[in-house]
């Protein structure tokens, strides 16, 4: 006991030591690839299904042309999402996640559980399920 307050051990596994460490560059390069306000709402989407631009600027209250547009053009840099465009009038493109993009599918229902869990906890209410009813479609 230390000036009338008990000192909790420290768990070596949890704690080793009182510093604390700059993430590892695998924490950093993945904040990289999914910094900016839309992206997890977009990856959301396109972890259900393939969409169109409209049909993503619709599903996604909020968010402008150009930071939509921004995002998608990211992402799909960094090798998360392709944009294919058909050639008809009017040109149809369509994005959908890359094979490297799909594996943040389970990330994506993670953190949809964390959230529901969360949203639980905040209203003391029966965990929430999301606005369809259903989880994103993992294949």
């Amino acid at each position: 006991m230390t000036n009338g307050k008990i000192m909790a051990e420290r768990d070596p596994d949890t704690c080793p030591s009182r510093e604390l460490k700059e993430p590892p560059p695998e924490i950093a390069a993945t904040l990289a690839v999914l910094e900016g306000k839309w992206k997890i709402l977009i990856l959301w989407q396109l972890a259900r299904r393939s969409c169109r631009f409209n049909e993503l600027k619709r599903a996604i209250p909020g968010v402008s042309q150009h930071m939509l547009t921004l995002h998608l053009r990211e992402l799909e840099e960094e090798g998360i999402l392709t944009r294919t465009v058909f050639a008809e009038v009017p040109p149809r493109v369509v994005y959908e996640l890359t094979e490297h993009g799909r594996t943040l599918r389970p990330l994506m229902l993670a953190l949809e559980k964390w959230g529901r869990s969360h949203l639980g906890r905040k209203t003391g209410a029966r965990p929430v399920r999301s606005a369809d009813n259903q989880r994103p479609a993992v294949k």
